[in-house]
């Protein structure tokens, strides 16, 4: 009798959320305190949203002692707030950084030029040398493909089989 093939499993999904954690470049903040950003819960303010679910746990990640909030508050059309990130310093200076209608990615790139220090300076003359962009921008999801006019199943004029025959 032939041997049972070994299974090897794909990567699991904590060593999935290590490498998104790890991944170049490591946003370290110097002489940063705190990072207060206040947002729209849901419908607005798209890049700030993903800065939030992408880009802000690889900033915890490397910045343990940095006290981080994140406020995100009902927004309805007729309100015209803007969202923001307040940087606070270690000596007591805090900056305002405008984060309405920029991707992620941009978010990423000016709290880096901000406060990234040395090793953002290293890897922006890395990338600049390389001719690379300096932050990748995200990429999208792949769309699931559509119905096709040929597929009998999307037809609107098949006729009904099993329970849907019976049904009204």
């Amino acid at each position: 009798m032939p041997r049972k093939p070994k299974f090897i499993p794909g990567p699991s999904k904590l060593s999935k959320i290590l490498a998104n954690l790890k991944q170049e470049p490591h946003p370290q903040l110097l002489n940063i305190r705190a990072l207060r950003l206040t947002l729209a819960a849901r419908n607005d303010h798209f890049g700030a949203r993903h800065f939030v679910k992408e880009d802000l746990p690889r900033i915890r990640y490397h910045n343990a002692a940095v006290d981080i909030e994140v406020n995100k508050m009902a927004k309805s059309r007729e309100d015209a707030w803007k969202p923001e990130m307040v940087v606070e310093f270690a000596d007591g200076r805090s900056q305002t950084l405008d984060l309405d209608k920029k991707w992620s990615s941009t978010i990423l790139q000016e709290l880096l030029d901000l406060a990234g220090g040395p090793i953002w300076s290293r890897w922006k003359k890395q990338r600049a040398a390389a001719g690379l962009p300096v932050l990748d921008p995200p990429v999208p999801k792949p769309q699931a493909p559509k119905a096709s006019a040929q597929d009998p199943f999307f037809l609107p004029n098949r006729p009904k089989t099993g329970a849907a025959a019976v049904l009204p």
